[in-house]
């Protein structure tokens, strides 16, 4: 049997807001193996979200076991949270995350360059050329259409190779066309580099690109034919 890069078991994650403590991941059992591509579905709010901000550690849960690549993310503290991000995790965000301020290159350089890399900027030029983005390394996000945009966030959560890539909505900003081309970027990337994806999606199309597709609601996981979309 092969070790999951991803091992999920009792999870649980609340939040407190303006209404109290609330319950935003109950019991949440899931395994991903090396490689894998697996699409998360359900209705807003389900926990979907919040689930792949625990995966990446930018969220502790309350309780349960939370393994990626054999690190119990769990036992870290956020200095060797950020660690782990900069080289196992690669993530992209429905919104871009880009820094307005920094260049295509220097925001796709930004991951390497906290890790101590050398040719940070050397291997982020060639990131950047493998999105088709060569000539506009030097522009600003403000300059680049939305796409163009979504691709730099791809180099950079694919320029350390990381083991696992979080992806969130990824074409959620994006019109049906653009969408369609970041995706095959995403998924060509994706087999180059036998990444293991786990992809946020309310599109059905995209979610069934996907080699699994689990749905959640109401903070776990739910039979495909039982669950409301």
């Amino acid at each position: 049997m092969i070790d999951p890069i991803v091992e999920i078991k009792q999870l649980n994650l609340s939040l407190v807001g303006g209404a109290g403590r609330v319950n935003i991941l109950r019991s949440v059992d899931l395994q991903v193996v090396a490689g894998e591509t697996v699409s998360i579905v359900g209705p807003s709010g389900a926990g979907k979200t919040s689930l792949l901000m625990v995966l990446s550690g930018l969220e502790q849960a309350d309780s349960g076991l939370i393994s990626v690549s054999g690190v119990d993310l769990r036992q870290l503290n956020e200095d060797e949270l950020a660690r782990f991000r900069r080289s196992q995790v690669g993530i992209v965000f429905q919104s871009f995350h880009l820094v307005p301020t920094m260049t295509a290159l220097e925001n796709v350089a930004l991951p390497l360059e906290f890790a101590g890399v050398d040719d940070a900027l050397d291997r982020a030029a060639e990131a950047l050329a493998v999105t088709g983005l060569k000539q506009r390394q030097d522009h600003f996000p403000g300059q680049l259409s939305g796409g163009e945009q979504q691709r730099v966030a791809l180099a950079r959560a694919f320029v350390a190779r990381p083991k696992l890539i979080l992806a969130d909505e990824p074409t959620g900003n994006l019109d049906r066309e653009t969408g369609e081309m970041v995706m095959e970027l995403l998924f060509g990337l994706q087999q180059e580099f036998g990444t293991t994806l786990i992809l946020v999606t309310h599109d059905p199309q995209l979610a069934a690109r996907c080699q699994r597709t689990v749905r959640m609601a109401d903070g776990k996981f739910q039979p495909l034919a039982e669950a409301v979309a």
